[in-house]
């Protein structure tokens, strides 16, 4: 009887154990067999084969092909079946027949298997169903499957080249992953041309069956990987991502691309937190929350990817500048001091030093400035006396190319002097043509160089974020207990009448539940009772239709501040429920509830949305009617922990508002922390709830208020 494994209860007993076995038959296996192994030079099927033959690779290869008795000097195979199995099985044939071959390689027992061939869920229709008869395949038996629609993989540890591309990747200890083949090209041009080594190139095509969370996972394990990259359009298994990269990344960087997040995430959405969320907000905080290095672009991945190869990862955020011109050594300078890096000047017995080797006119402070005429001597000084200082946690080398610079002998100074040390060195040689000796020689010794001052700035700042991720400690999510009977009993409620939005009085006692506090409040059914009441909680009162079908209340003239008679609460009601009615005719309006007026305090947004990778994400920011304007909040994916929490309050631009300005008593931000972890606590407990916003949520000195309050639950 055959195992089933990828049975979650398989899975389960040992995780992870199984898809790295199965994947290092896909990296390193014993034995290829191409089908669809073809003579004819424009065909993909004669590109793998001449790959696998002419970069070496020292497995046997078995070309697969009916019409055939040899392929580049190889014997052919009519089918697999005839080929006696192989740890690797690349499907180069049309679409159509890709079931029916994928059974067969099940059949005779090889191991993995790469699907080149296009024409599946990218084409829509019958691909579609084909790319879903490939998944079950897969699922109901042993075998791995890459792709399809994909360019292959290359590993050159075992100089195998299974793609299509021409060419072999330099050996490095980076690899990568694509989610686009027509990137993958470009990627290895690229490599191959600035000579920028790889350990793994794996192109993930459509990810029928493995995903990119699968190898990282791989390359986790991997020892001749140091540095995980990766271009990616999507996340198969977004809460197995959230779950496992955490701890990967505090051992290996990950740094990953993510395009389409604009639209990918834009739908109807009715709570603030709904409109305000998107597919790009849930990458930024899985990756945050992940510990994942997410670049801005196909350029910013390679040039980071560069800075983390040598593996010097900083201490702390002290850098020296070093330079021989003024503007870039301020420019530096200024982007050190916005990214919050810290700029220490030299001690007096390290400036004693210098004034030995430097001339007058140059400038001893933090940028050290060796001025115009410099030669690699200077360099050699400045780093020699710099390097080695316990105050100092990284240097940014500047060189601009004057007639007297000898920049490759600069640069062999500064490869010596780095050798001492290893806090990272990162270099800004300026310019092109006459600098390109010397870069070359920098990028053969792992030291990174950028074109421009403040992208050598702003890459160290990533090395820094890095290092205070891979020393946070591991953090479990605080357990609150609320009154979940009541929370219960509410939603069913909801659901047996056939709603999927609760009202704000549901809202009000499902929130109750979990600590949040609600000022005094009354429904008034009729103009007179407004009144009354009104009297009864103390003028100044505020006013606000009740209806479970009206969510913006303000949108559509529900809402009253600051009714200060009673005869300015019953002319309220009555133009409250007029408007009401005007915009929604059909809703059902149970009256207007009447609160105390809140005064004093800061407003800020708690909410959760629902992500269709990652689950549920909680937002936070400044409250009130303009949130969707001002848009200045920030988010996290569900379950949080207090860190996180603390995090996303600082994100915001306008924290500086909650500390107090200008006389103002700064809000206790404990409080914060608490409503963000009640909240993060009731969605956990029900995960029914798909929207939620309290909006505002005052925040004092001494405590919390939550004034409004909407809740949408997932139907059925």
């Amino acid at each position: 009887m055959s195992l089933i494994f990828n049975d979650k209860k398989f899975v389960k007993i040992i995780p992870g154990v199984y898809i790295r076995k199965m994947i290092d038959r896909l990296i390193n296996p014993s034995s290829v067999a191409v089908i669809g192994a073809s003579a004819d030079t424009s065909k993909v099927g004669y590109s793998v084969v001449n790959n696998l033959i002419s970069n070496g690779y020292k497995g046997r290869i078995f070309p697969v092909n009916p019409k055939r008795k040899s392929i580049l000097g190889l014997k052919t195979y009519p089918s697999i079946l005839d080929t006696g199995g192989a740890d690797l099985a690349i499907i180069c044939i049309p679409a159509v027949y890709v079931p029916q071959t994928l059974r067969e390689c099940v059949n005779a027992s090889v191991g993995s298997v790469i699907i080149i061939s296009a024409g599946f869920k990218e084409a829509g229709g019958k691909g579609v169903k084909a790319e879903e008869e490939i998944k079950e395949i897969a699922r109901q038996s042993e075998i791995r499957v890459l792709g399809p629609n994909c360019l292959g993989i290359i590993n050159t540890e075992n100089t195998m080249n299974a793609t299509f591309a021409s060419g072999m990747l330099p050996k490095g200890n980076m690899s990568f992953f694509s989610q686009s083949g027509a990137l993958g090209v470009a990627v290895l041009d690229w490599a191959i041309g600035n000579k920028v080594g790889f350990s793994k190139f794996v192109s993930l095509g459509n990810k029928a069956d493995l995903n990119e969370t699968d190898f990282i996972e791989y390359f986790s394990k991997d020892k001749h990987t140091g540095i995980i990259i990766g271009y990616i359009e999507d996340v198969v298994e977004g809460k197995r991502f959230m779950r496992i990269v955490p701890g990967i990344t505090r051992k290996k960087p990950v740094i990953l691309i993510k395009s389409g997040g604009t639209q990918a995430g834009a739908r109807a959405a009715s709570s603030h937190t709904g409109a305000l969320a998107g597919s790009e907000e849930a990458f930024n905080a899985a990756f945050r929350q992940t510990g994942v290095i997410h670049a801005a672009g196909v350029n910013d991945l390679f040039e980071t990817a560069r800075v983390f190869s040598s593996g010097r990862i900083p201490s702390g955020n002290r850098i020296l500048i070093l330079t021989n011109a003024g503007g870039p050594g301020i420019i530096a300078a200024d982007m050190a001091e916005r990214l919050g890096l810290q700029l220490p000047v030299p001690g007096e017995t390290t400036i004693r030093r210098l004034r030995k080797y430097l001339p007058k006119n140059a400038s001893l402070g933090n940028p050290i400035d060796i001025i115009g005429d410099a030669r690699s001597d200077r360099y050699s000084a400045v780093l020699h006396e710099t390097i080695r200082n316990r105050d100092i946690d990284g240097i940014i080398v500047i060189l601009t190319p004057q007639a007297m610079t000898d920049v490759e002998e600069t640069a062999h100074v500064i490869i010596d002097e780095s050798a001492h040390t290893k806090k990272p060195v990162i270099c800004c040689f300026m310019g092109a043509e006459s600098v390109k000796a010397a870069v070359d020689m920098l990028k053969t010794h792992h030291i990174p160089n950028f074109s421009y001052p403040e992208d050598a700035v702003k890459s160290f700042r990533k090395l820094y974020d890095y290092s205070v991720w891979r020393k946070r400690k591991t953090e479990q999510p605080v357990t609150i207990k609320g009154k979940k009977v009541i929370v219960k009993r509410a939603i069913r409620s909801t659901i047996e009448s056939g709603r999927t939005q609760l009202s704000e009085d549901e809202s009000r006692g499902i929130l109750e539940a979990y600590g949040f506090i609600f000022p005094g409040r009354a429904l008034a059914t009729t103009q007179k009772e407004a009144a009354l009441l009104s009297r009864k909680i103390g003028f100044p009162v505020v006013m606000k239709i009740s209806s479970p079908d009206i969510l913006h209340k303000t949108d559509v003239g529900g809402v009253r501040l600051g009714v200060n008679t009673a005869s300015e609460a019953s002319r309220a009601f009555a133009d409250i429920t007029a408007n009401a009615r005007r915009y929604f005719p059909q809703a059902f309006i149970r009256g207007v509830n009447i609160y105390e007026m809140v005064n004093g305090g800061k407003e800020v947004i708690l909410g959760v949305t629902y992500d269709r990778t990652f689950g549920h994400m909680l937002m936070f920011g400044l409250g009130g009617i303009y949130v969707e304007v001002m848009k200045d909040v920030s988010f996290r994916i569900l379950p949080l922990n207090i860190t996180d929490a603390r995090e996303m309050i600082r994100e915001i631009h306008t924290y500086a508002l909650l500390q107090g300005v200008r006389g103002e008593k700064p809000v206790d931000i404990n409080l914060i922390v608490d409503g963000i972890m009640r909240i993060s606590q009731l969605v956990m407990d029900f995960p029914r709830i798909q929207e939620l916003d309290i909006n505002p949520f005052v925040v004092k000195e001494s405590g919390t208020l939550a004034l409004d309050a909407r809740i949408i639950i997932k139907g059925g």
